[in-house]
């Protein structure tokens, strides 16, 4: 008996969670309703102006370079590159992925015929940590800004979000782009969800 109680116990926390995370979405302009029988999105993605922590990430991209090129000569090169290559290899891809399975019949992408265009920006980054003994998830905040393509000074819902946060299990997650991928992920699911 104890055992099912748990269960139901862990079951309810865990529908908490997850519903918390739509809460979090505040419409800023336009209506939800305007793109419920939209089908598909061509999909842009925005990173100007980006906090990293308490940084501009102009900052903490330099400070994390020379930081790592201190350790080991062209670490800190290498460790830029792919914090930029992640957007593309990464965060994107798995954003897409999450809305289309989530999406009911919703595609995003890069689709420049498609009526309506989705501009996801990030304006706040969290990468998170992992030191082995404890861990930090990674989270995004930012604005999702729905357009006509052929018209896009023509807002049809503008939302902000706020806390996406990826959870990652396991001892695979010491690099920030695994970690901060989990957020976009999350993001996609969940943005999904709260337009259908």
């Amino acid at each position: 008996m104890k055992r099912k109680i748990v269960s139901v116990a862990s079951l309810l926390m865990l529908a908490l969670t997850t519903s918390t995370f739509a809460q979090k979405f505040k419409v800023l302009e336009g209506d939800k309703k305007a793109v419920k029988d939209a089908k598909q999105f061509n999909l842009v993605f925005e990173y100007n102006n980006m906090m990293v922590g308490k940084e501009t990430e102009a900052d903490y991209v330099a400070e994390k370079k020379e930081d790592y090129n201190k350790k080991e000569a062209g670490k800190g090169d290498d460790w830029e590159k792919n914090w930029k290559e992640n957007r593309t290899t990464k965060f994107e891809p798995q954003f897409v992925e999450l809305f289309n399975k989530y999406g009911e019949g919703m595609q995003v992408g890069n689709l420049s015929t498609a009526p309506y265009t989705m501009k996801v920006a990030t304006t706040y980054t969290k990468p998170g940590f992992n030191i082995g003994i404890t861990k930090q998830y990674a989270l995004i905040d930012g604005e999702i800004t729905v357009t006509e393509t052929a018209h896009p000074e023509k807002v049809i819902l503008k939302m902000s979000f706020k806390g996406a946060q990826g959870t990652t299990f396991g001892d695979y997650d010491f690099d920030a782009g695994t970690r901060i991928k989990e957020a976009y992920a999350k993001l996609g699911k969940e943005l999904a969800k709260e337009l259908n």
